[in-house]
């Protein structure tokens, strides 16, 4: 997801983004260590959308 559609939701959303995406970064750490992850680019891209979230939170001043 870009920046853009980010900065589009509000805190909640945000929130509830970022405790998605670490739930989807965990699976695919699992499924890594069991050798069942086939796209591993999938990884990079949790990581990078994670940091774009953390971000966009922390700009607005509402970071934990």
């Amino acid at each position: 997801m870009k920046a853009t559609e980010f900065r589009t939701k509000d805190t909640a959303a945000l929130n509830k983004e970022l405790l998605d995406l670490r739930k989807a970064q965990f699976s695919m750490r699992m499924q890594m260590a069991t050798q069942q992850l086939t796209n591993n680019s999938q990884i990079g891209k949790v990581r990078k959308d994670i940091a774009r979230v953390k971000t966009i939170l922390r700009e607005r001043g509402d970071a934990k």
